[in-house]
C-alpha cells in the first residue's frame, strides 16, 4: 500500500510537471498544478484501491493517473481564441 501511494504520487507529479511544461500559458501557477496532480493521483489511488482490492497494483496506478489527469484538465483555461458561430440576423432570415 505504501509503494502504491508513493508510485501514485510520483506519477501524479510527473503528469503535472509535464502539463506545466507543455501548457504554461493555459494553466495557473506551477505550485497549484503540481499540488493538484499529486493530490488527484493520491485520491485516485485511494478510490481505485478501495474498489479493486490489494492485489491490483497496476489498476490502482492506472486509476491514479486517470483521476490526476481529470483534475488537471479542470485547471485548463481557454487559449484566448474565441470561435464564434455565424451571426443570425435580427429578422430571423
Amino acid at each position: 500500500m505504501i509503494l502504491e501511494a508513493l508510485g501514485s504520487a510520483l506519477l501524479g507529479l510527473a503528469l503535472a510537471w509535464t502539463a506545466a511544461q507543455r501548457l504554461p500559458h493555459r494553466l495557473p501557477s506551477r505550485n497549484l498544478v503540481l499540488a493538484t496532480g499529486v493530490a488527484g493521483a493520491l485520491f485516485g489511488a485511494f478510490i481505485t484501491h478501495s474498489a479493486l482490492g490489494p492485489d491490483h497494483t497496476l489498476g490502482t496506478l492506472a486509476g491514479a493517473v486517470v483521476l490526476s489527469g481529470a483534475l488537471l484538465s479542470l485547471l485548463l483555461r481557454p487559449d484566448g481564441r474565441l470561435r464564434r458561430s455565424a451571426k443570425i440576423s435580427p429578422s430571423g432570415v
